[in-house]
């Protein structure tokens, strides 16, 4: 799916990741911790083609040169970021914006449009099972949107887009329980043995709901520790500092 080989990334001019190897299978789900700045979001936003990132060394993606291709390219071919902070677009309700997104797609990989009445069939379908009131469509994309809101409106996209790749930057931050657990089974929703995850998280509460294949510790722009999903257990009971001194 997705293979990363000496990857450097710098923002402003400042080097972030450093030589950075990882491998992602189809179906499997990676998730990455570490203590702030030290990379996480900036190696998924070069992952995405974010336009603040500067970034050299080999990414390939299902035979694709990522690092050839321009951020609407590499959606183009299923790649979805889910930021941290999702923006907000005035002035375009959110039913117009999914359809535009999904069709424009579409339009990219030589696919006839979706009719409203097959699109809306499938946005119900998707809001009822994420258990979104249906009046954020006639609202500007996460225009006063509270912080729960924002995050499932980003699992719906995704969910309408049916991605590949998914890479999801704490999406799991700021979120009660029960928007956690809707978010969590929007995740798993998506997940077969043809799309691969990459979840940045502070936290292992996430993981209780969302299995994870292996968990990385990125330090300094590297990743300098990898295990299965025990390791985010550990980490939130013997804190970063106890665990990379016995790496």
């Amino acid at each position: 799916m997705l293979t990363i080989k000496d990857l450097e990334v710098s923002i402003a001019g400042k080097e972030v990741i450093k030589n950075l190897d990882l491998e992602v299978k189809p179906g499997e789900a990676h998730v990455i911790m570490g203590l702030n700045g030290t990379g996480k979001s900036t190696l998924l936003k070069a992952i995405s083609g974010s336009h603040e990132t500067s970034a050299k060394g080999k990414m390939n993606f299902l035979g694709n040169d990522l690092l050839s291709m321009s951020a609407d390219e590499r959606a183009v071919e299923g790649v979805f970021m889910s930021f941290q902070n999702p923006i907000e677009i005035p002035g375009v309700n959110t039913i117009y914006f999914l359809k535009t997104a999904i069709n424009e797609q579409r339009k990219s990989r030589q696919e006839e449009e979706l009719s409203s009445p097959v699109f809306m069939k499938e946005l119900q379908e998707k809001m009822n099972f994420l258990e979104i009131d249906k009046s954020i469509l006639q609202r500007s994309v996460n225009v006063g949107f509270s912080g729960g809101e924002k995050k499932k409106s980003e699992i719906l996209q995704m969910m309408m887009l049916k991605p590949k790749l998914i890479l999801l930057d704490e999406i799991d931050s700021g979120l009660d329980i029960d928007a956690l657990k809707s978010v969590a089974k929007g995740i798993n929703a998506l997940r077969d043995a043809n799309t691969s995850l990459i979840i940045v998280t502070h936290y292992n509460r996430l993981l209780e709901y969302v299995k994870a294949d292996y968990v990385h510790i990125l330090h300094e722009g590297k990743i300098i520790k990898t295990g299965d999903s025990s390791l985010a257990k550990e980490l939130e009971d013997r804190g970063y500092e106890n665990v990379l001194s016995s790496s």
